[in-house]
C-alpha cells in the first residue's frame, strides 16, 4: 500500500516565501583551457514596471490539509437523461464507458425505448434516407430488408442496439419528467417524475441533467376554431389509431410535411375520396440516395448477392464509406446563389414536372418562390402520383374553420368528411415541454422567442444542464447518429472534468455564448435557410432566427466539438478548501496504491503506434 501523506504545521510553516526583494544572482562556471569562465548576472531592480516582476505567494500559512483519496479515483456523479429516443439511446451507451463514477437514469415516458420511431406508427412511415447510414457508427446492421427502412424495422434497430449494450438496465420507462428545478445551495437539480403506469408522483435529485427529447416528440393539433365540434375521427399522425379502417371513408390530410408526403399516397389508394389541405408548397425531392425520379412508392429491396456480400465487414465498410459520404458533401447546395442550389431547383422543377404529367395545372401550385432546403427536403416517393389521381383533391386554399361534419375554407367552400388526419407536425420552438427553473428564471421563457446557447450543447444561469442536439447543436450535413455521437463524446469529456477534478457546478459564461449567437447571426443570412419559409428551423416563423441548425457543416461541427474550450465555462469546486488543486488528492494514482495493474500502458508495439494520436487516450494511465 502507498504511505500515507500528512503536512503538519511545523514542516508547512519551515516551507520559506518567496520574497519581494530579488536578490542578485551569480554563477560562476568552472573555468578549463577549452572553456572561458562565464559570469551570468540577474539585476530584478532593472525591470521596467512593477508589473513585469513575478507576483509574491499570497497565501497565508494556514496548513491545507491534504484530501486522502488518489488523484485519478472519480466522484460518484449522478446524471439524468431524458428521453430514450435515438440520442437517449447511444447516451445510455456512451455515458457509462466514458465517464467514471457516472451513476445513470434514463427517463421515458413511452413504454419502451425508440423515441419517434416508437410513437410514430400512420401508414407509410418510413426513413426518408437509406437505413445504412441511419444507424450507429459502431453496431452496424447489414442486412436491412429495405433501402428505406418502414418504422417497425427501424425501430427494431435501436431496440436491439440497447439490448446488447444493456442499455435497458438504466431505463425508467412510463416515468414521464414533470419539471425541473435547481437548487445552487446542494449544486443539484430536484425532478419532479410522474410515474404513468400507477398514477404516482415523486421527486429525485440529480447532479446533472441532460436533455434528450428530440426535435419532433411534442405533437400538437391544429388550433382551426371548432376543432373540439368535430364528430368524425380526428388524430394527429404522430398519435395514430391503428384501428382506423379508412376504406371507403373521405379523409382528408392536412400537411404537407414529412409525415403527410408519407401518409398521402399510402391512404389514397383506400379512400373513397382524399381532400388534401397544403398550407404551402414544398419542395419534393427524388431521394437523398441517388436513385432521382426512378425512386416510387414500392419497396426499394436490396439484391441478394449485394446483401451477400456485405457479410464481408470490409466491403460493407467500404460500401458505407462512400454512401455516407455523399451526406457530407450536401453543405454547399445551402447557400444563396450557389450554383449548386440553382442547379437543385432545376433538376426538383424537371422531377415534380414528370411525376405531375396527368395533371401538369397542379405543377404551379406546389413549386415554391423559395429555394430548395429552405425547409426540410422530402422525397416523397409516390406523393405527387397520389395527388394526380381522380379520388384526390390538392387544397391551397386556408381553412377557415371546422364543423362536426366538415372543413370550411376562407373562400366559404364547405366540404364534408368522415376523418381527418392532420400532419401538422410538433412544436418546433424547441422549448422544453416542461418547466426547467434555475435562479427563479424559466427555460421555457429565457428560450423565449429564440432558444440561445453555447454550441447548441448548454445555456448560460443553467448550471449542470446539457442538451444533445439541442438549439444550434445539429450540422444540417453528415448524418443524426454520428452527430449524436460526436456531441455525446463531447458531453462525456465534461463529465469526466467534472467527475475527478471535483467540481460541482459549471456553467457556460455568458460572453462566450454572446459570441457563438453573434457568429450564428453572421453565418445564417448567407443561406436559403434566412429566407421566407416556415420550417422548424426558423420555429416556424418565415424569416426568423435560425436555430434549428449549426452555423457551418457536419465536418465543421465535429472539428468545433474535439478539443472543448473550458476557458469558455464557470466552475465551482466541492472542496471546503478554496484549492481549486484539492482534487489532486493525497498525490497517488488508483494502480499505485492497490499496487496492481498496469503502470506502463502507454507502451505500444511501434508497428501500432500512431503519433498524431498517441498518448492522447483519456484511459490509457487508468486501465488496469
Amino acid at each position: 500500500m502507498a504511505p500515507s501523506l500528512e503536512i503538519e504545521s511545523s514542516q508547512q510553516a519551515s516551507f520559506p516565501l518567496l520574497s519581494k526583494e530579488k536578490p542578485e544572482v551569480s554563477v560562476e562556471a568552472v573555468s578549463s583551457p577549452e572553456v572561458l569562465p562565464i559570469e551570468v548576472k540577474t539585476d530584478h531592480n532593472s525591470l521596467s514596471s512593477a508589473e513585469e516582476r513575478l507576483p509574491a505567494y499570497t497565501k497565508d500559512a494556514t496548513p491545507f490539509e491534504l484530501e486522502d483519496h488518489p488523484i485519478d479515483a472519480p466522484t460518484s456523479i449522478r446524471v439524468a437523461v431524458i428521453g430514450a429516443g435515438l440520442a437517449g439511446i447511444t447516451a445510455g451507451v456512451f455515458l457509462p464507458v466514458k465517464v467514471p463514477g457516472i451513476d445513470l437514469t434514463i427517463f421515458d415516458k413511452n413504454g419502451d425505448v425508440g423515441g419517434t420511431w416508437y410513437e410514430n406508427i400512420y401508414p407509410g412511415v418510413r426513413c426518408d434516407i437509406p437505413a445504412n447510414v441511419y444507424q450507429s457508427t459502431f453496431f452496424p446492421k447489414t442486412n436491412w430488408t429495405e433501402e428505406y427502412a418502414q418504422g417497425p424495422e427501424i425501430l427494431n434497430y435501436w431496440q436491439s442496439l440497447a439490448r446488447k449494450y444493456n442499455v435497458y438496465q438504466y431505463l425508467k420507462l412510463q416515468h414521464k419528467v414533470a419539471g425541473a428545478n435547481w437548487d445552487q445551495d446542494t449544486g443539484k437539480w430536484t425532478l419532479r417524475v410522474e410515474n404513468l403506469a400507477s398514477g404516482e408522483t415523486y421527486v429525485t435529485e440529480f447532479d446533472v441533467v441532460i436533455t434528450a427529447i428530440g426535435r419532433f416528440n411534442d405533437w400538437k393539433l391544429p388550433n382551426y376554431p371548432g376543432i373540439k365540434d368535430f364528430k368524425g375521427h380526428l388524430r394527429h399522425s404522430s398519435n395514430w389509431d391503428p384501428s382506423f379502417d379508412p376504406k371507403d371513408k373521405t379523409v382528408a390530410v392536412i400537411g404537407n410535411g414529412a409525415s403527410g408526403i408519407q401518409i398521402v399516397p399510402n391512404l389514397q389508394p383506400l379512400v373513397k375520396h382524399m381532400d388534401h389541405y397544403a398550407r404551402s408548397p414544398t419542395w419534393i425531392a427524388g431521394s437523398f440516395g441517388g436513385e432521382g425520379a426512378g425512386r416510387r412508392l414500392e419497396p426499394n429491396y436490396y439484391p441478394k448477392e449485394l446483401l451477400d456480400s456485405f457479410e464481408d465487414p470490409e466491403t460493407y465498410y467500404k460500401f458505407r464509406k462512400e454512401l455516407e459520404s455523399t451526406f457530407y458533401k450536401r453543405f454547399g447546395t445551402l447557400f444563396k446563389g450557389s450554383e449548386t442550389n440553382a442547379e437543385l431547383r432545376e433538376e426538383f422543377i424537371k422531377l415534380m414536372a414528370e411525376r405531375l404529367k396527368n395533371k401538369p395545372d397542379l405543377l404551379q401550385h406546389i413549386v415554391p418562390d423559395f429555394s430548395p432546403n429552405c425547409r426540410r427536403l422530402t422525397p416523397g416517393p409516390g406523393y405527387l402520383e397520389a395527388l394526380t389521381q381522380d379520388n384526390v383533391s390538392f387544397i391551397r386554399t386556408p381553412i377557415s374553420h371546422f364543423t362536426s361534419d366538415s372543413i370550411v375554407t376562407t373562400d366559404g367552400q364547405e366540404r364534408k368528411i368522415d376523418a381527418i388526419i392532420c400532419s401538422t407536425g410538433a412544436n418546433v420552438n424547441l422549448l422544453p415541454p416542461f418547466p426547467i427553473t434555475a435562479f427563479s428564471q424559466n427555460l421555457q421563457s429565457a428560450w423565449s422567442p429564440d432558444p440561445l446557447t453555447y454550441i447548441g450543447v448548454a445555456t448560460p444561469r443553467f448550471p449542470n444542464l446539457l442538451h444533445i442536439q439541442g438549439p444550434n447543436g445539429a450540422g444540417h450535413s453528415g448524418t443524426v447518429p454520428s452527430q449524436v455521437e460526436t456531441q455525446l463524446t463531447y458531453l462525456c469529456r465534461l463529465l469526466r472534468k467534472v467527475s475527478t477534478q471535483g467540481i460541482k457546478t459549471f456553467v457556460p459564461s455568458q460572453a462566450a455564448t454572446d459570441d457563438f449567437t453573434a457568429y450564428c447571426d453572421a453565418f445564417f443570412p448567407k443561406t436559403v435557410w434566412s429566407e421566407r419559409c416556415s420550417s422548424w428551423a426558423n420555429g416556424g416563423r418565415p424569416g426568423g432566427r435560425i436555430h434549428g441548425h449549426w452555423p457551418g457543416s457536419a465536418s465543421h461541427v465535429n472539428f468545433m466539438r474535439r478539443d472543448p474550450r473550458w476557458e469558455d465555462w464557470e466552475w465551482t469546486y466541492k472542496t471546503q478548501t478554496g484549492n481549486r488543486f484539492a482534487w489532486m488528492g493525497n498525490g497517488w494514482t488508483v494502480k499505485e496504491e492497490r499496487e496492481e495493474g498496469d503502470l506502463t500502458g502507454y507502451l505500444k508495439i511501434p508497428e501500432d503506434i500512431d503519433l498524431r494520436s498517441y498518448h492522447e487516450s483519456w484511459f490509457e494511465g487508468m486501465d488496469g
